[in-house]
């Protein structure tokens, strides 16, 4: 009878375990089934082949999505379509503040609306190379991302000076025996002085490094001066992370640590590892200064810059703009490939705690919608003078680029294009 008791004592705890693991096993299985059954992600062919939905077969009302590209054409921003004086006005009046890099004037206002992979909308000059200005900024921290990802740059928090060789400016007038240069260095002083020697590649990237020096002609005090001139050259000198400030001189001094490292033009490093792979266009260029150039193993090299303030940064069409934010919005995959590890774009996209609208540059986050009231929290834009803007969201697989419109009409085109999602 014991014996009896025993067993059916351990069937019904067996029974009970099976009750219990059922539920579990019978969900796990369901969700395995759904994610086979789950369409592959799209990714469009190399060139100008990209797969269009009309706007209804990936959730959107057709009238309304018409009527928010409808908002941002009216709204085409209302510089000079000249870059010369577009740009003089808001930067030619800084001290140093003349042009030494390329300029061009720029098309129409252009947008695409990309769902799922799929173009839904597409308005303007899509394949026009116009300058991106500081969008540039996302492709330098993508360039930075290739290296970490590739173990030459180990540490992002370390000082970047232990991973510099020394930097030989490139002068064709310059002769090393002249009397009047005796005891001078011809090395470019990225990290020497003690401030900088404790720059992290983090504090670069989130433009909290506070720099101090001058480079290609432009000092770091002369990007948005102080309105009191006595602070030019006697300013406060903060630990690097501890102050955001948005400074171009200092994305330079990024760049041409990035250099570098690569030993390598960052446009060729650029376009063979990432642009290439994502099947962009050949049209595209990343431009540096007239004076901008180093001796890089023998070869005469231009260190590019981080936007257009000075003239330079990344000319480059609305769709190859539109596949590196879906590089971006994918975490980094194309196809089968891990072109950016998602480590680093986790990195780049977490908030710098002296600015939490920033990540790495120029990843500007929506942080308690404080960027983009009308838009999710956990999302992403790279920003760029014109205005030109990458919008990614990847909870709903939404890709918006938009270019020269008017700064402060984004966020209510961002409503507008919501307001025509079915699923939003």
């Amino acid at each position: 009878m014991k014996k009896n008791f025993r067993v059916l004592s351990k069937a019904f705890v067996l029974c009970q375990i099976v009750g219990l693991l059922w539920p579990a096993a019978a969900l796990a299985q369901k969700r395995e089934g759904a994610l086979r059954d789950r369409p592959a992600l799209f990714y469009p062919n190399a060139g100008d082949d990209w797969e269009k939905k009309k706007p209804a077969e990936v959730g959107f009302d057709g009238e309304k999505l018409k009527a928010a590209i409808d908002f941002a054409v009216r709204n085409e921003a209302k510089a000079p379509r000249d870059m010369e004086p577009a740009r003089a006005q808001p930067f030619g009046r800084e001290p140093f503040g003349e042009a030494v890099g390329a300029l061009k004037p720029r098309g129409e206002m252009t947008g695409i609306i990309v769902k799922n992979g799929y173009i839904v909308a597409e308005w303007g000059e899509p394949f026009r190379v116009d300058m991106t200005h500081s969008v540039t900024k996302s492709f330098l921290t993508a360039v930075v991302g290739l290296a970490f990802d590739r173990k030459m740059i180990r540490d992002l928090n370390a000082p970047v000076h232990k991973d510099m060789a020394p930097v030989l400016a490139y002068d064709p007038l310059e002769r090393f025996g002249r009397a009047e240069n005796f005891g001078r260095s011809k090395f470019i002083p990225l990290f020497e002085t003690e401030h900088n020697r404790n720059i992290t590649w983090d504090a670069l990237l989130r433009q909290t490094s506070d720099w101090e020096g001058t480079l290609w002609g432009k000092p770091d005090w002369a990007d948005r001066p102080d309105r009191d001139a006595s602070q030019w050259l006697n300013r406060k000198r903060n630990e690097p992370g501890a102050v955001f400030e948005y400074n171009d001189v200092r994305v330079n001094v990024l760049a041409l640590a990035a250099l570098n490292v690569w030993r390598r033009p960052l446009p060729e490093v650029l376009r063979e590892n990432l642009m290439d792979e994502i099947g962009a266009s050949r049209t595209w260029r990343w431009f540096g200064y007239e004076n901008s150039f180093v001796v890089l193993d023998g070869r005469i090299v231009q260190s590019v810059s981080g936007g257009g303030h000075w003239g330079g940064g990344m000319f480059i069409s609305a769709r190859d703009m539109a596949r590196f934010g879906l590089l971006v919005l994918r975490n980094g995959k194309w196809n089968d490939r891990q072109i950016l590890s998602e480590e680093f774009l986790k990195l780049a996209a977490t908030p710098t705690a002296a600015q939490p609208t920033y990540g790495f540059m120029n990843f500007y986050l929506n942080t308690d919608r404080k960027l983009y009231p009308s838009a999710p929290e956990n999302t992403i834009a790279f920003l760029g003078n014109g205005t030109n803007i990458v919008f990614i969201d990847r909870e709903r697989e939404l890709l918006i680029v938009a270019r020269w419109i008017e700064n402060n009409m984004i966020d209510e085109f961002l409503r507008l294009v919501y307001a025509s999602l079915d699923d939003r």
